[in-house]
Order: structure tokens, then C-alpha cells, then sequence
């Protein structure tokens, strides 16, 4: 039956969704599993408490981004009318900021303070640096210190033991980190300046330390609705908790098997924990799935439920069956990838819009065997989840060594190695060439004396590390080994450069590995350095036969595709050590996030999910390591899947 505003919420939800809207005052968890209406039923719910007589302003929406916000509240407008438009509705920090205007005094500093953006944080961290007299020493560079600070405030850990994680096993002073950490926090309050963190951490102590402040707000909110509730972190969590302490009518919505940013600050305990922190919870679950057909949605509900301590629910498909999920094993990545782009011209004749196959990877270095076959095969693809492997700035410079070694006079391989030094700006690296008369040849006498006398003084002990690669290159004959001299590339000299450069340095170094294992297949620098060029050229080809981004694959990391869905998905590398990654498997509770993210993986997928399992992977010394399928397969039944076997004929 219609309401007075003409919403009839019973024909307009299912079941599922009308409970939730529809829920009693009181704390609320609504478990809404992947593609189940989520967006829906917040919106929905918006509707519902105005009709009831709550007035807009007393309502607070808080989501992760101001265009879901945005996009909420039109939506709501279009149900209830311009009387929504008092709700409160933004992200955490878009609340914080409206607060901290009107009470910042409370905390001594002035209403009319500065909220730093990236560059102003890095350029403050940079002239502290500076006058601590540090420039010239190995240290961190502004925007990985600021990252790690960053991720300890928002997940309430010490610095001193992320910095010991981080740096410890390298030459930099985590004592001198300390004393820029403590001028940094000096200086934004001698300027009266807040960074993106404080607006939170400075919300939660006004409130902390002024009680009269807080209640003119918990009374302000007297419903409070929190979106993408498994995502947030530490702060974010007791922002809310203080918030809606007098009257407890808080609704969340989120979903526990796709908390997957941990890594980012994401407190998995913030959605498990809330029935114990807030006595009386009522939880809904939306588990009717819009989007995939039922064969896909039982793979992820068979891998999800291996996971404990969670939210039991099974996905319900209401789309008709299509076809089992595949599963292969091919070879190698090599094989991997050709047996894919063959899968895309077919999935092409049958009519699938290339736009709507995407191709997902667990790391982004998965892919790179995949990104060179479709650049062969001139197929237009775009990557969501950054740059194509080749050009990102890591990459290319690990290529700029090996390329100035085979060719003496490539000037632009020069200048971007000699730049990685300290102290080394363009000017200078330019000079340089010039004295070199624009040839660096190593193997020419008093070529490398020239080279490091032209340096600075602070960057001559770092260019001698990479000076001894060129005697190891001769007396080792690495002039067939191209991979040993990535290698030692990587040990003297990249892994301490990216460790200070980088605020996701695990992952650069993953990156730069797999060049080591690629460059393995190439007996010369040349011949790699050929295919590379080649490679390049093709990929801008295609690039332009695509044309804009509708006529393009999709290539993406797995959290960069959540919330996203394509007809026809591809996962790669779905192998033990891999899709669980190694590394992952390390940690605390690794395991359980990994799965939580195959599932992510899954369910991004409408009408078609191929799941490869190559079986090897060369090493930098030319052996193999052979893998096991992903436990994520091999625990679920294997009438789950229709298994394929590749055709070796190419």
C-alpha cells in the first residue's frame, strides 16, 4: 500500500530490504551482501523516517565518499520531496570539518584553521627535514613518512612499531623519524593547520574533552546511518559510537564478507563486534543477489563459508541458470594468457561488448604476461587499477639501467638513473652527460672516474653501490644473465631507494622481482630490451585502436573492483601463494581477508566467471616452481565447476 508521499515501499522492496527500512528505532545492523540493493534500501530508509515524522536535520548520513552522499540524498529527494535537504549527509571527515568550524577553540585552535592538503603536508614534512639537518642522510621521503603516520593514528597502533616494520631491516635512523614526527605535530598547531587525519582525531578529542559540546550533537542526530560499515577504521568507529551514545538509533550497512582493507586501516571488528557493543541490536540480512547467475553465486558462497567468525548468510540468485563456472590450468602465465585472449574473441562472437570483460588479478604484477599478450594481439585494454606494468615509474626505472649498460649513448636512460640520487636534479645529471660527452660507456677507461667525480659528494657512496654491478657484469659474465643484473641492481642499490621513496614499497619490490623472473627468458640485455620496445609500441596501438574506454578489456586488482561488475570475468594467478598471496598467509587473520577477497573476486562476475590456475613459474636462475590450485578451489566441490583443458597449439 502507498504512503501519503505515494511510495508503496512493499511494491517498490523485497521482503529483505522493506524489514530493513522498515526497522524499529534502536541499533541496527543491516548485512547486505554483493548486489543485494544496499544503495537501495539506505535510501529507502531515508524516506521512511521522514514519513515518520523525523525531521530531516535530525537525521546524519555518513558514507565513504561525497558522491555517494550526493547521490543518496538526490535519490531520496526524488522520493520524499525538497525536505530531505536538511539531512546531514557526507563523509566522516566532511562532519568533522563542519564541527571543528563552529568549536575548534574548545582545543585551542581558531575556527578559521587551515586544513593542509597532500602537497602542504609534504612540503612541511620536507622543510622539517631540512632544518633537522637530515636532507643528506638515507631517510624517508615526506610522503611515506606521512602514510605511516597516518595509518597509525586512523588504526590506533605506535609509530615506533610500524617504523620498526618498516625500516628496520634497512640503514635509516628511526630515532631521527621520531624527532621529525614530533615537529611535525609542533609546527600544524604553530600554524593553526590541520591535515586530513586531524579533522578526526581532533573531533573525537573536542568531544572527549568537552561533554556539553558532544551532547548538543548526539541530541542534534537523533538517527544516525553509516554506509560501507565494515570499512571503517579505528577513529571513524568512535566518532559514531560517541555520536549516537544517548539515543542508539544507529544503522549501519555493510557487509563482513567484503571487508578487504585492512591494509589501509579497516577494522574487520568495528561490523563483527557491534552486536556486543550495542545491547539490542536488531540485524537484517539482504541476501537476494540481482547480479549473478546462480552457478557463480554458489562458488562464493562455498569459498566465503570456510571463513570464521562471521555473519552465516548464503547468497539467493534470482536470475535464471547459465552455465557453471570455469576452471583451467594452463602451463604457465604465458599460457594463461593466450588461452584467455582466445576466450575473449569467442565470448566477442557471441556477443559480449569487450567493455563488459574484465580481467582480475589478486597484485598487480599477476598480470604482466596478460598486458604483453594483449598488446601482441593489438586488443585494446585499459587498467582501473593503475598503469600498464611497463611504464610505472619503478619499472622504467630498473629498465633505465639496464638500458644505459647496452647502450652507452641513450641519454634518456641516463639522466633518469643518475636523478635517483640524492642531490641529482636534471640540471646537474645533464651537466654530467655533457662531461661524459654524451656517451657513458663503462667498459671505456676513465669513464666511471669521470662519472663519480662529477657527482655530488652526498650521492658518490650510493652511485659506487651501482658503480659495482659494472665489475660483477665483467667478471661474472652476466652479459648473457640479464636477470642476475636486475638482481644486483635491486640489492645494491633499488630496494633502499624504494623503501624511502615509496609508501607501498612491498609491493614495488613485488614488481620489480617478477622483471627479474621475466628478464630470465632473454639470453641478452638487448634481446629483452628489443621485445620491451616492440612491446611498448604495440601496446600504444591498440591503446588507439580502443580508442575511448567503452572499446577496451578491463584489467583490475581485486580491491580496486569491488562495488564494480562486468557479464564475463576473468581471475588470474587463482594458485596457493598466489590468490592466497604468500605473504598474506603470514599474518594474523591473513587467511580469513584473503578469502573474503576471493569472494569479492566472485561476485563481480553476471553471467560468466573463468578461474586460471597456471601450474609454473620461472625463476631468475631458470628453474621452475610448480603450484598447487588456490585452497580457495580445492576445499569446494568440484561439481561446482566445469573444468576446461587448454589446447596447446599455439
Amino acid at each position: 500500500m502507498a504512503t501519503e508521499s505515494g511510495i508503496d515501499y512493499a511494491a517498490e522492496l523485497n521482503s529483505e530490504q522493506l524489514a530493513a527500512v522498515q526497522a524499529p528505532d534502536g541499533p541496527v545492523l543491516v548485512i547486505a551482501a554483493a548486489g543485494t540493493g544496499k544503495t537501495r534500501t539506505l535510501i529507502y530508509r531515508v524516506a521512511y523516517l521522514v514519513e515518520q515524522g523525523i525531521n530531516p536535520n535530525n537525521i546524519l548520513l555518513l558514507t565513504f565518499t561525497n558522491r555517494a552522499a550526493n547521490e543518496m540524498l538526490e535519490r531520496a529527494r526524488d522520493l520524499v520531496g525538497p525536505a530531505v535537504s536538511g539531512l546531514w549527509g557526507g563523509t566522516f571527515h566532511h562532519l568533522a570539518n563542519r564541527i571543528l568550524r563552529r568549536h575548534a577553540e574548545a582545543i585551542d585552535y581558531r575556527v578559521d584553521f587551515t586544513i593542509l592538503d597532500s602537497d602542504d603536508q609534504k612540503t612541511l614534512m620536507r622543510n622539517i627535514i631540512l632544518d633537522l639537518g637530515l636532507k643528506d642522510k638515507q631517510f624517508p621521503k615526506p610522503d611515506v613518512l606521512l602514510s605511516l603516520y597516518s595509518f597509525a593514528l586512523n588504526t590506533e597502533q605506535e609509530v615506533e612499531g610500524l617504523l620498526q616494520d618498516r625500516f628496520g631491516d634497512h640503514p635509516i635512523s628511526l630515532e631521527d623519524i621520531g624527532r621529525v614526527y614530533d615537529e611535525y605535530e609542533r609546527r600544524k598547531g604553530a600554524l593553526n593547520a590541520m591535515d586530513f587525519d586531524d579533522l578526526l582525531v581532533n573531533t573525537v578529542s573536542l568531544f572527549r574533552k568537552n561533554p556539553s559540546i558532544l551532547e548538543q550533537y548526539q541530541e542534534r542526530f537523533y538517527h544516525i546511518m553509516v554506509d560501507e560499515y565494515q570499512d571503517t577504521n579505528y577513529l571513524q568507529a568512535e566518532l559514531v559510537d560517541l555520536l549516537a551514545a544517548k539515543h542508539k538509533n544507529l544503522l549501519v550497512v555493510g557487509d563482513d564478507f567484503q571487508s578487504i582493507y585492512s591494509w589501509r586501516g579497516a577494522n574487520y571488528r568495528n561490523i563483527i563486534d557491534f552486536p556486543d557493543k550495542y545491547e539490542g541490536t536488531t540485524i537484517f540480512k539482504l541476501v537476494t543477489n540481482y547480479r549473478s547467475v546462480p552457478e557463480i553465486l554458489e562458488v562464493a558462497n562455498g569459498c566465503i563459508a570456510g571463513n570464521p567468525e562471521q555473519f552465516q548468510k548464503e547468497l539467493k540468485a534470482v536470475r535464471e541458470m547459465m552455465g557453471k563456472p570455469t576452471f583451467v590450468e594452463p602451463r604457465s602465465g604465458d599460457d594463461q594468457a593466450k588461452f584467455i585472449i582466445q576466450k575473449i574473441r569467442e565470448f566477442q562472437r557471441d556477443g559480449y561488448p569487450i567493455n563488459n570483460i574484465c580481467i582480475l588479478y589478486r597484485a598487480h604484477f599477476h598480470a604482466m604476461e596478460m598486458q604483453i599478450q594483449l598488446a601482441r594481439e593489438r586488443i585494446p585494454y585499459q587498467i582501473t587499477s593503475g598503469v600498464r606494468f611497463f611504464e610505472q615509474v619503478h619499472i622504467k626505472d630498473v629498465c633505465s639501467f639496464l638500458r644505459l649498460m647496452h647502450n652507452p649513448g641513450d641519454e634518456l636512460a641516463f639522466l633518469r638513473l643518475i636523478t635517483l640520487l640524492p642531490k641529482v636534479g636534471p640540471k646537474t645529471a645533464l651537466k654530467i652527460w655533457r662531461n661524459l660527452e654524451g656517451r657513458f660507456d663503462f667498459k671505456t677507461p676513465g669513464a666511471r672516474e669521470k662519472l663519480i667525480a662529477g657527482l655530488p659528494k652526498g650521492a658518490q657512496p650510493l652511485w659506487q653501490r651501482i658503480d659495482s654491478i659494472f665489475d660483477r657484469y665483467e667478471q661474472d659474465g652476466l652479459a648473457g644473465n640479464p636477470s642476475e643484473v636486475v638482481h644486483y641492481f635491486l640489492e645494491e642499490f633499488y630496494d633502499q631507494y624504494a623503501v624511502e621513496n615509496f609508501e607501498n614499497y612491498p609491493r614495488r619490490i613485488e614488481d620489480v622481482q617478477e622483471v627479474i623472473q621475466y628478464v630470465g627468458q632473454f639470453n641478452s640485455l638487448g634481446a629483452f630490451l628489443e621485445e620491451m620496445a616492440l612491446l611498448t609500441n604495440i601496446d600504444k596501438e591498440a591503446e588507439n585502436l580502443g580508442g575511448a574506454e567503452e572499446a577496451s578489456v578491463k584489467l583490475s586488482t581485486v580491491h580496486q573492483a569491488k562495488g564494480l561488475e562486468w557479464d564475463v570475468v576473468f581471475m588470474l594467478w587463482v594458485s596457493d601463494g598466489m590468490f592466497p598471496s604468500g605473504r598474506s598467509l603470514d599474518e594474523e587473520e591473513g587467511e580469513s581477508e584473503e578469502r573474503r577477497l576471493f569472494y569479492v573476486a566472485t561476485t563481480r562476475a553476471k553471467d560468466h566467471l573463468i578461474m586460471l590456475s597456471p601450474q609454473v613459474r620461472r625463476q631468475r636462475d631458470g628453474g621452475m616452481v610448480f603450484y598447487s590450485p588456490s585452497r580457495f578451489i580445492s576445499e569446494l566441490p568440484e561439481e561446482l565447476f566445469q573444468i576446461e583443458k587448454p589446447a596447446y597449439f599455439y
